[in-house]
C-alpha cells in the first residue's frame, strides 16, 4: 500500500525554511487576489487560473529541486512552482497581461511556463495548453539525465532528477500511463507528483481513476514508491515529497507522491464551482494550507505581527511588480513571425546548437561509390556515421533494436553503438516522441521511428507540441528531433500500413518535411536533418525501400541535401510535372511512354519547398501538372497550385492540373490498389491532355 507520513514525536530542527515558504506563499495568493479583484474585471488580463490551495506542496518541491541539472514538467496551475524556483513576480505578472519578455513574449497563455534555467539550477520545460502532455517529455529529460551520466560520463548530471506536476485529471491521459510505463521498465530517476483536489474542471475524480486515487491503484505497481497524505499540512507535505525526491535521487528507482490539496476557485475566473456541493466547499475553505500554514509558523515562534508584516510587504511587491509588468511595452507586431524556424539568435536551450557542437564537414557535391544500394542501406550507412561520429545522437523505436526495425533499417546498429545509443521503446506512439521531445531539450540528437505513417496518430499532441515550442517560447526552447516515418503504398496497400497525409506535416507548424525518391537523396536529406536545429518528419516510402529505381550509389559520408531545393530529374521544353516520393518514377515512365519533353522536378522537401524552381521551369514550359500519392482534396498539390494561380498565371498556357489519390484509404486489393493510385498510364493520359490544350 502507498505510503503516509506521519508528523516527528518531537520537535526538531526545520529541515526547510518555512517563512520563505509563507513568504512565496502570500505573493502567490496577492496575485490571485489581483488578478481576480482588479486585472480580469478590467480585462487586462484575459485569462486567469488560480492556484489557491495548491501553493504548499509545489513551494516544497521547488526547494528540493536544487541539482543542475534537475527538471521540472509542470501544467496552467504551477505559479507557485515557478515563484519557488525563482521567477520575478514581474516576469509571472506580465505573462497574463500579455507583455512584451517574459517567457512567451506575450505569444501564450500567462500561466503556460517555461525557465531555460532558474537560480537553483533546474529546468523547467515548456509547459503546454493540453492536460497531460507534460509527461512523456520529462520522461526523456530523466533518460538524458542517466545517458549523459552513464554513457558520456558527465558528473554535472549526478543525483540530478526530472519532477512532473499533473492533476488528478491528467492520470487518465495517454501521456501518463506511457510515462509511468517507461520510467518504470527504464528504471529512470523520475518523481511524480500529483496534485488531488478532486476534481477535473467540474468531474469528480472517480472518473479519471477508480476509487478516485490513484495512489491505491497503483500500489502494486512494480518499481514505484509510493507516498500520498496531505497536501496542506506543512510537515506532513515536506515529509512526503522529500521522501520521495530522496529515493530517486538515489537511483532506487522512480516515485510517485499524491498529495491531496483543496481547489479554493474555480478551474479558472469564469467558473464559479456552482457544481460543488455547499457543504464541500466549506471543509475545502477550513482546509487551506495557508491558513494551516499560518498555524504552524504561530505556534513554532512567528509572531502575529511577522505575520501580518509578511502579508503587507507580499502585497506590496506584487502591487509593485503588476505596475512595473504594465509598464512593459506590448509585444511587437513586426516580429510575430519571428522563431517558427531556427535563426542566427540562438534558443536559450535544446539541440545542439547552444552548446557549440561541431559537425564534420560536409559538401552538396557526392563521391559515390561504385555499388549501388537501396534507400533502407543508405539510411543505415547514414545513420551508422553519424552515430559514430556524434556521441549525442541516440536512435530508437519499437523494435529498432537487435531486430534491426521492421523494414531492416537500424540492422546492425545496436551491436555496433550499444543499447544506450540505439534501443526498442514500449508499444506508446506518445511516449516515443514526447521521449524524443525532452531528449532534444537536454541537448541530445534524438533519432526517432515510428514504424507506419499511420501508427503515428496518437503523437500527434506531442508531434504539434514540438514544432511549436520555438515559436511559443520566443526562442527560449526548440526541440530539434529527427522523426524516421515509413508508409505508402508497396506491393499491397491498405488503409493502415500505406498511409502518406504528409500534407498533414506541412501544416504542422514549425516542422520541415522531406520525401526523398532515391538512396543518393535520401543520405543527404536525414544527414542535414541530423544536423538540423530543426524538429524534421523524415518519409520513407515503402515500394521505394528496396527498388530498383531508387537504388544509388551511396554518395559518401559528407554528402547532404539541403532541405527546400529542388532536384530536377530530366530536362524538358513542354511540360513541367511537380512530384515527390515514390511518384517520381511514375512520372519519369509517362514521360518515355508520351516521348513529351518535360522538366520534371522531385520536390524531395514539401516543408519548405521550391517555389523558385518550379516558377523558373513555368516560365519555360507554360503548362504543370502536380502529381501526388497523398489524397487530392487539400492534399499538398492544392497548395503549388494556388500559388502558381497567384504568381504564375501569366505565363501559363493550359490549366494547373493536379493527379493524386482520390478521397478514399488505400484498397488491400491489388487491382483495387493499383485503380487508385496515380499510374504512368494515368500521368501520361493527363500529360497528353495538358500539352494539348
Amino acid at each position: 500500500m502507498p505510503k503516509t507520513a506521519t508528523a516527528p514525536k518531537k520537535k526538531t530542527k526545520p529541515a526547510i525554511n518555512w517563512k520563505e515558504i509563507a513568504r512565496k506563499m502570500l505573493i502567490s495568493r496577492a496575485m490571485d487576489d489581483l488578478e481576480e479583484n482588479v486585472l480580469v474585471p478590467e480585462k487586462k488580463v484575459l485569462y486567469q487560473f488560480s492556484a489557491r490551495g495548491h501553493e504548499l506542496g509545489q513551494l516544497i518541491l521547488a526547494e528540493l529541486l536544487d541539482k543542475p541539472k534537475d527538471s521540472a514538467s509542470a501544467y496552467y496551475r504551477s505559479r507557485p512552482l515557478m515563484i519557488g524556483l525563482g521567477l520575478s513576480v514581474e516576469d509571472a505578472l506580465s505573462g497574463p497581461l500579455t507583455r512584451s519578455g517574459g517567457y512567451s513574449d506575450g505569444r501564450d497563455i500567462g500561466v503556460v511556463c517555461n525557465m531555460p534555467s532558474s537560480k537553483k539550477g533546474c529546468v523547467v520545460l515548456p509547459m503546454a495548453g493540453d492536460v497531460g502532455s507534460q509527461y512523456t517529455p520529462a520522461i526523456g529529460w530523466a533518460q538524458a539525465i542517466e545517458y549523459y551520466s552513464n554513457t558520456l560520463k558527465d558528473k554535472k548530471y549526478k543525483d540530478s532528477i526530472a519532477a512532473i506536476l499533473g492533476g488528478d485529471g491528467s492520470v487518465a491521459t495517454n501521456g501518463f500511463w506511457s510515462a509511468l510505463t517507461i520510467a518504470t521498465t527504464q528504471n529512470l530517476p523520475v518523481l511524480f507528483y500529483i496534485e488531488d483536489n478532486g476534481y477535473g474542471i467540474s468531474v469528480t475524480s472517480e472518473y479519471q481513476t477508480p476509487g478516485a486515487n490513484i495512489a491505491e491503484n497503483l500500489s502494486s505497481f512494480k518499481n514505484l514508491e509510493i507516498w500520498q497524505g496531505s497536501g496542506t499540512d506543512p510537515e506532513e507535505a515536506h515529509a512526503l515529497l522529500k521522501a520521495g525526491a530522496d529515493h530517486v535521487r538515489a537511483r532506487k528507482g522512480p516515485a510517485m507522491v499524491r498529495l491531496t490539496v483543496p481547489r479554493l476557485n474555480g478551474h479558472s475566473y469564469q467558473d464559479n464551482q456552482a457544481y460543488k456541493p455547499e457543504k464541500l466547499v466549506k471543509k475545502e475553505i477550513k482546509n487551506d494550507p495557508l491558513t494551516a500554514l499560518k498555524k504552524y509558523l504561530l505556534e513554532n515562534g512567528v509572531s502575529q505581527k511577522y505575520w501580518d508584516l509578511m502579508e503587507k510587504e507580499a502585497k506590496a511587491e506584487v502591487d509593485k511588480a503588476a505596475k512595473a509588468a504594465l509598464d512593459r511595452p506590448v509585444p511587437d507586431t513586426n516580429k510575430t513571425h519571428r522563431f517558427v524556424y531556427s535563426e542566427d539568435e540562438v534558443q536559450g536551450l535544446g539541440g545542439l546548437r547552444n552548446s557549440g557542437h561541431k559537425f564534420p564537414k560536409s559538401s552538396e557535391e557526392p563521391t559515390p561509390d561504385k555499388k549501388r544500394i537501396n534507400i533502407g542501406e543508405a539510411i543505415n550507412l547514414t545513420l551508422d556515421y553519424e552515430l559514430a561520429t556524434n556521441k549525442k545522437l541516440v536512435v530508437f523505436g519499437e523494435d529498432v533494436g537487435m531486430k534491426g526495425g521492421v523494414h531492416a533499417v537500424t540492422m546492425g546498429l545496436q551491436s555496433k553503438h550499444g543499447e544506450a545509443r540505439v534501443f526498442d521503446t514500449s508499444l506508446s506512439e506518445e511516449g516515443i516522441i514526447g521521449r524524443a521531445v525532452g531528449m532534444a531539450y537536454a541537448g541530445l540528437m534524438p533519432v526517432a521511428e515510428i514504424q507506419f505513417r499511420k501508427y503515428a496518430d496518437p503523437a500527434m499532441e506531442q508531434l504539434n507540441n514540438c514544432g511549436t515550442t520555438r515559436w511559443r517560447t520566443a526562442n527560449r526552447f526548440a526541440a530539434p528531433i529527427l522523426v524516421r516515418m515509413p508508409g505508402g503504398f508497396a506491393k499491397v496497400g491498405d488503409p493502415w500500413h500505406s498511409v502518406t497525409n504528409e500534407v498533414m506535416f506541412a501544416h504542422a507548424i514549425g516542422w520541415q518535411v522531406a520525401f526523398p525518391s532515391n538512396a543518393q537523396d535520401a543520405v543527404g536529406l536525414i544527414r542535414s536533418a541530423m544536423r538540423s536545429d530543426n524538429p524534421t518528419m523524415f518519409f520513407e516510402h515503402r515500394n521505394l525501400n528496396d527498388n530498383r529505381y531508387a537504388r544509388r550509389p551511396y554518395p559518401g559520408d559528407e554528402f547532404i541535401v539541403p532541405f527546400g531545393k529542388a532536384n530536377l530529374l530530366r530536362e524538358g521544353t513542354d511540360i513541367t510535372i511537380v512530384t515527390w516520393g515514390a511518384m517520381c518514377e511514375r512520372c519519369e515512365a509517362a514521360a518515355d511512354e508520351t516521348g513529351i519533353s518535360a522538366d520534371i522536378l522531385d520536390l524531395r522537401t514539401i516543408m519548405p519547398w521550391d517555389k523558385e524552381a518550379i516558377l523558373t521551369s513555368i516560365k519555360k514550359t507554360n503548362r504543370c501538372i502536380i502529381v501526388h500519392e497523398d489524397a487530392l482534396t487539400a492534399g499538398f498539390g492544392a497548395e503549388i497550385a494556388a500559388v502558381l494561380a497567384s504568381e504564375a498565371f501569366s505565363y501559363l498556357d493550359a490549366p494547373v492540373e493536379r493527379l493524386a489519390m482520390p478521397d478514399i484509404p488505400l484498397p488491400h486489393n491489388v487491382g483495387l490498389m493499383e485503380s487508385v493510385v496515380p499510374s504512368a498510364e494515368k500521368i501520361a493520359g493527363k500529360m497528353q491532355e495538358i500539352v494539348g490544350f
